[in-house]
């Protein structure tokens, strides 16, 4: 009696689990990342979060599922792609970079990083990494595509500057192959 009973109490509880267990059917609502939650279910709230625009709280979402999976390929580009959402480039890099050590053929990865080295200033670095990711993805992603594009014509505009007028400073060599700069007379 008593171990039919423990049977009935074990498959009630691992029904409420199930039940309560899949809160991906609904809308996250703030302060609503489930503790105890498996690492899938907080990479996924992670993204519905990102698809919110609320970028802090999905990266708090990504680091728990870190934390029980260990930092995948998967969780380190969500990681990157939320710090660069938040404007943090350099976190942003050094995560994005971790991944594409990991998985160095993973286009969505090589794309993300290089948006954050355009926005780093870094022109010459992005468009090899969009020129990977694009040849991954076998030019399938307008996404990509267009980065590479932009990325180019910036790097082409920029590589190449036409002086419209003469420079005010004249570059004037010392002795020992130090060179100095001075106005112009």
């Amino acid at each position: 009696m008593r171990l039919a009973a423990l049977g009935i109490l074990l498959l009630l509880l691992a029904g409420c689990q199930m039940a309560g267990g899949n809160r991906l059917s609904q809308p996250v609502k703030s302060g609503d990342i489930p503790y105890g939650a498996t690492a899938r279910a907080n990479f996924e709230i992670g993204n519905q979060l990102m698809d919110e625009g609320r970028y802090d709280a999905a990266l708090k979402a990504y680091y728990r599922a870190a934390a029980q999976d260990g930092l995948t390929v998967d969780i380190l580009a969500a990681l990157g792609s939320a710090n660069l959402k938040m404007g943090r480039l350099t976190q942003a890099e050094t995560v994005l970079r971790q991944a594409v050590a990991l998985e160095p053929d993973f286009a969505p990865t090589l794309n993300n990083l290089g948006v954050v080295l355009m926005e780093k200033g870094e022109t010459a670095e992005a468009i090899a990494y969009f020129r990977k990711a694009y040849a991954q993805d076998s030019g399938a992603s307008d996404e990509i595509r267009d980065n590479l594009r932009l990325a180019l014509a910036k790097f082409e505009k920029t590589a190449y500057p036409v002086a419209n007028k003469q420079s005010e400073f004249a570059l004037v060599r010392y002795g020992g192959g130090a060179y100095r700069l001075r106005k112009k007379p």
